[in-house]
This record gives C-alpha cells, structure tokens and sequence, in this order.
C-alpha cells in the first residue's frame, strides 16, 4: 500500500457523480443480510446468444448490425473485463468477472481492483480490493453487482456496488459506476469507470533468443490426443495466456544475441536481461522478459527458469534453454509450449502445483499435495491424479491446456504488488509460515525416510550454515521415487524456526525448473540417496542473522505425493567473544557475500564489494575458519570461465577460466577438509571434482587423476557405507574418462 494520505473509498463533499437511475441502497444491506438476486432474463439473454455446433455463438433470427423492425436484437455482450476511472486524486482499475459467452473464458465471480493516488505528474500505487462471490443481478438494461470487499489497508468502506449498462454486440460497452459505501447504507466515494478492455491484464512481452536457436511459435492441440472436452485450436504463448483473461502483448525488438555454448548461469543470465531487455526498468511494470538460451550450465534437465529471483525487483526475467526442449515433431512443440507458458507463470508469481501452501499467505493445495493439478504449473512426469496411473503420458492425455480455477484467480484479481512483475519477491512477502506446517503425518506408508543434519551442532557467528539432506528406504524390498533432493529444486522444503520465535521458509536465491523425471531406486543394494545445501542465505537474505538456537525441519515431496517429514534439526549459534569475531562476521555476512556464497562465485560487477571482502578474509584472515568458505566461493569462480554480453548484444566477452588461481584456493579447502576442518564430505566431493577439472586445463591429467584417487581414498574407509564408497567410485571414475576425453589431446 502507498503512504499517500486519505482513503479511496471514502469519497470528498467536492464531487459529485453522474445521478445513477437506481441510486438506493439495496436493502440486504439496511438488515446486514446478503441475498441473491435471481437474473431476470436468463430466458431471452440464453435466445439471444445460441451455442452453435463449432462452439461459437449465433444471434438468433440472424446477425445483421442494425436490426430492423421485427429483427432479433443482437446478443449482450458479456459483461467481463477492465474498466477505469478517476475521482478526486485518485485512480481506479477496476476487472469485473461475472458475465461470458458460450465457450469463452470461465467465469471466476469476481470484483477487484486497484487504487492509484495521483498528485501533479505523478502517480502511485495505494492499495487493491477483490469481492469475493458478490450477488449479481440481471435487468433489461442493467447488470448490477454487489458485495463485501477485502482491502490491503483498512476502511470502513467494505461494501461495494458496481452498475454496467448492458450493450449489445453492436454498441460500444458503457461505462461501469462503482459506489463504495459503509455499512449500513452511508454513501462514499463513487467513481464512472469507462469500459478497456476484455482482458483483466495487459502485460508487454519481449523475447530474445540466442544464435542458432528457434523460438517456438504455436502448437495445435488436436495434432495428439487430448481430453474431449478440451477443443482443438492453435495455441501460442499468447493465446494461452489469453484464455486466462491476460493479453501478453509481444512488444521490443527481438533480438537474436551471441551465445554461449557451455551454457549459462544465473548470473550471466541476469546480465543478459539488463543488457537486452529493452523495456527493463527497476520498478514495478507489467513487462517481462525471455531468453531463448542454448542450456543451463551446471545441472541437466533443467527446461526453464524464472532467474529473477535475487533483487528487490523480482520476477522481470526468465528462460528456457532450447538444446532440451527442441523439436518439431508435435510432442516437441507441445513440450516447448508448456515451458514457455510454465516459466511466464513464475513471473506472474505463481507457484508449482506442489508448492501453493508455501507462499505467503499460503494457498490450499490440490489433490495429492497438487500433483493432481492439471495446470501449466505441474510438471507432467510428477502428475498424480487422486484415482488411476499418473505419469506424463496420464498428464497429456487429461490436460485441457489452462491453469487451474485458484491460479486463475491470481492472474486476474490478485492484488497488484502480488502479480505485477518487479513488485513483491516470488512467493509473495517474507515467506512466514506455520510452525506446523511440517507436522508429522498422522499415518506414513511411502516406505521412505527424510533426515536432516549437519556436522557441526554449533555454528560460530557468520559460518555458513550447510545441512545434509538423506533419502533412505524403510521398505528393502524397495521404493522407486525422484532423486531431486536439493532445496533449489524446489520439492524439497526446509523452515527455519528463529530464536525469535519466528519461522520462515528457505527460499533459494535463485529458482530452477528441473523438469526432468529422474527417478531413483531405493533399495538393499542402494539404500539412501544424499545432498548437501548452503541454506545461510537465500532470497529473503540471511537466515542465521542473530546468535541463539535454530530449529530447522524439512519436507521432501515423493513422486506419488507422499509429504516426507524430517525430525527437527537443532542448530546453536554461538555468540561472538571477541573484536576479530565481529569483524569476521561482518565480513561473511553482508548481502553481496552471501549471493556469492549462494552462486558458488561470481564475476558481477554489481557484487564487487562482497568479493573484496571475500578477499579480506583469505588475505588477512588466512588460517581463520571462515577462509575455507571464501577460498571455495573463489576458487570455484576462477575455475570456471565467466560469460558477459557486450553492449550492442553482438559479442560475448568471455573471462577464460584462470585454472592456476582455482588451484591454489581448491587445494586448501581440500587440504582443510580432509583433516575435518572444512567444508562437509559431499562438499569435498565437489570441490575435489572441480580441482581436477583445473589440473586438467592445465594439461596435467596425471595430477587430475591423482586428486580424483585421493578422493576415493578418502571415502574409503570403515566410516562410510560400502554403497556410498561405491557411487564415490563411480562419479571419481566418470570424471576422468571425461576429463581425458575434453583435454586429453
């Protein structure tokens, strides 16, 4: 909500609107009692707009413009769409969603809108309302809808009354007269809001591709199977998004850009955005951007992702990464369709299926946890109807091509700071949840086990948080489910209780969509499966912010919507107890240091100052504890080249790796964490990887190789289980026939 001063809804003793014909105030409302008021010509209005066999309407007795004596009329157009207006400083938006016409866009029964206060030139956001399930009721000439209204701010203004003339086909739409008015009958602000436009919202979209990738274009839904009360039509990005009352507007100039083919990071993406997105600003605007990039580096399967995840102007920019989802065969296209359209859904805010009750406030879930939601926002292998086989081939085979009613709702008539791109972060607010929203199940049959720990009971001031996530069956006779353990793949969730009593979500910076099915076998030969996750920082910025005891539990969602609960997690932060100990804290834990702890490194100009303390740290620091982080996020970085696009988006400067500064720095985490102080075993696993991957770009494969042995050395030991010693084996293994193959020549 603005700080601009006075209410909206109050109205001023200056202004005076147009006389409505029908200016009382209902009588429900003298009683406090809501009634509903039947439509009074549901008979002549159905006569008049006839469903005809393709699904369209026809106007009965004909369709000519201008009826003559005894001609039918043409139909009422349905009274739906956006309106706007002013009144004393102050503007409306106004969506009504009440009225449609055969076979078009589902009917929510809503009311909503936004208020802006205007002041000279300027103008602000103030505040939004919705009313829900309002009475509607139809005359011949009017349609009136009434109801209680829900507000960002408070006013005693509750009720609301909106007044439509009704138009046929023909004429153009009247303006809608909306009255606010306190209960029970004292008259507020009115405002005369002329008609818009059929769309609730009107979003600009501008899309850039890399060279040598094709964007999609459309995809026709009867080329392959689909529910039979789905019609077959030709869908674009925009035509989906047009179904759900949204015009996406395809606007900038499509750019195509040089690319990269080693793939691109989150931040590397970012600064693709800044450089290309001709209409970015920081600010709340309803535009946003894609990149039709080549694939995301470091992770396979990931089809999309929605990067903008780490400012304080979220949700402007995404991806999807064409070398996986290519094609044009029909199963290819309809593929790249649901990404396109499933990555924009994060830029509107909405969440995976399976994550609704997670945002702030939290949303119910759909069936079986939300895999049962047949939406643009499930992935189709993790699709589980409540009866009958789930799967992708099940997905395809039911999905009508919409989002849900509930999602639907948001894109039309959430409150403004909740959709408009660049306003509130993904998930909306703080993310604040129940302390009981990991409850244990009162019944467990998935045969599954969730554990999480850490290797350190105390964390000093400023350390990294780093917990360990174990998978394990408790049926040995075996469990089939997804291997994506990590919290950034977002079906794993931790919450975080704080010393102050406050429990917040981890959200990780930077959101990806593995949509991938990889589906893992838990049994006796392979009993658990393992992933480790920096969760100190995250997108609402430090989690571990204040010396005392955390209490931490996670939840894995299992492929057959099973909710997997961990035991509580306790975790002490000491107090610091000398100078150096703040200093050092202060070091780790501003906001730039905690985003390159987060990406692994980073050569971003905007995070220069948390790389200069990184720095400190190893410089003046060197034997302190806290050096092992610095020298992982820097030698991670200094391994890995770093991609920047040139201002006119012709030219990709690439920052070639630097594999004897990644040496240096990977050597000593590697050295400090063999002797147990260090980073944790699956980190070293890691980083022992990557420190070959150095020696190798230096030509010196029998080092890489020797590392890698010294790896599985270290795991080798009664201390591990003989299955955990294997894949340890396996991955040392992999990683030299690849190296020898890439730099073996």
């Amino acid at each position: 909500m603005s700080t601009a001063s006075g209410d909206p809804t109050t109205g001023t003793a200056d202004f005076s609107a147009p006389p409505l014909a029908d200016a009382s105030v209902p009588e429900e409302w003298d009683d406090g009692q809501d009634t509903i008021q039947d439509r009074s010509d549901t008979e002549a209005s159905a006569a008049e707009q006839r469903p005809t066999a393709g699904g369209s309407t026809a106007q009965a007795g004909g369709s000519t413009a201008h009826a003559g004596p005894g001609a039918a009329l043409p139909a009422h157009r349905p009274t739906r769409g956006r309106y706007g207006g002013s009144s004393s400083g102050y503007e409306l938006d106004l969506r009504v969603d009440v009225d449609s016409v055969p076979g078009g866009p589902k009917v929510l029964r809503k009311v909503s809108g936004d208020f802006f206060s205007t002041s000279g030139g300027t103008k602000a956001y103030f505040g939004s309302f919705i009313v829900d399930a309002p009475t509607v009721s139809w005359s011949a000439t009017h349609v009136v809808i009434r109801g209680v209204a829900t507000y960002t701010w408070q006013t005693a203004f509750v009720l609301v009354r909106v007044t439509i003339p009704r138009s046929r086909a023909n004429q153009r739409p009247g303006a809608a007269t909306v009255e606010f008015l306190r209960p029970p009958s004292q008259p507020g602000a009115t405002y005369v809001c002329p008609y818009v436009s059929p769309y609730f919202r009107t979003v600009e979209w501008e899309q850039d591709s890399v060279t040598g990738a094709v964007p999609f274009l459309s995809y026709d839904t009867g080329s392959l199977p689909q529910p039979a009360n789905s019609p077959a039509r030709t869908l674009t990005v925009p035509r989906a998004y047009a179904e759900a009352g949204i015009e996406l507007l395809v606007s900038g100039t499509a750019n195509t850009i040089a690319n990269s083919q080693s793939g691109w990071t989150n931040t590397e993406l970012h600064g693709a955005m800044e450089a290309n997105f001709s209409l970015w600003r920081n600010t709340p605007q309803w535009k946003v951007w894609l990149l039709v990039a080549s694939s995301y580096e470091g992770m396979a399967g990931v089809r999309g992702i929605m990067f903008d995840a780490a400012d304080s102007f979220q949700r402007q920019g995404c991806a999807v990464f064409y070398d996986l989802i290519q094609g044009a065969d029909p199963e290819a296209q309809r593929a790249m369709l649901r990404t396109y359209v499933h990555e924009l859904g994060h830029s509107f805010n909405l969440l995976h299926s399976w994550q609704k009750n997670l945002a702030t406030p939290p949303a119910p879930l759909g069936g079986n946890n939300g895999f049962a939601d047949l939406s643009w926002m499930n992935y189709p292998q993790n699709y589980q109807p409540l009866n009958g086989n789930g799967g992708a081939a099940a997905y395809w085979g039911a999905f009508p091509f919409q989002f849900t009613d509930n999602e639907q709702i948001h894109l039309r008539h959430g409150f403004y700071r909740n959709v408009i791109m660049g306003a509130n972060a993904f998930a909306t607010g703080a993310a604040d949840i129940e302390p009981a929203l990991f409850d244990e199940p009162l019944t467990d049959e998935s045969g599954l086990r969730l554990d999480l720990r850490s290797d350190n009971a105390g964390f000093s001031f400023g350390e990294p948080v780093v917990v360990e996530l174990k998978l394990e069956t408790t049926d040995l006779r075996g469990r089939s489910t997804h291997n994506h353990l990590h919290p950034d793949d977002e079906l794993v969730s931790i919450a975080i209780r704080q010393p102050s009593g406050r429990t917040v979500l981890y959200r990780p910076l930077l959101r990806r969509c593995v949509d991938q099915d990889q589906t893992v076998r838990l049994d006796a030969g392979r009993p658990a499966i393992y992933s480790s996750a920096y969760i100190g920082y995250g997108r609402d910025g430090h989690y571990f912010q204040q010396p005392g005891t955390y209490q931490l539990r996670a939840a894995y969602l299992a492929s057959d919507g099973s909710r997997i609960v961990s035991p509580v997690l306790r975790l002490d932060v000491r107090h610091p107890v000398s100078q150096d100990d703040v200093r050092l804290a202060e070091l780790m834990m501003g906001e730039e240091q905690g985003k390159i702890l987060a990406l692994r490194g980073s050569d971003s100009p905007s995070l220069q100052s948390g790389n200069d303390a990184l720095q400190e740290i190893i410089e003046r620091h060197a034997t302190h504890p806290f050096a092992v982080y610095a020298r992982l996020a820097k030698g991670l970085n200094f391994e890995h080249e770093f991609k920047s696009l040139s201002p006119d988006k012709t030219e990709l400067t690439v920052r070639p790796p630097d594999p004897k500064s990644g040496i240096e720095q990977l050597t000593q985490v590697v050295k400090a964490s063999e002797q147990g102080k260090g980073v944790d075993n699956l980190t070293l696993n890691l980083v022992s990887r990557r420190l070959a991957r150095a020696y190798a770009r230096q030509g010196d494969l029998e080092e890489a190789n020797s590392t890698l042995d010294q790896l599985v050395r270290h795991f080798d030991t009664p201390a591990f289980k003989p299955y955990v010693v294997e894949a340890v084996r396996d991955q040392a293994d992999t990683t030299k026939a690849r190296l020898s193959a890439e730099f073996g020549g």
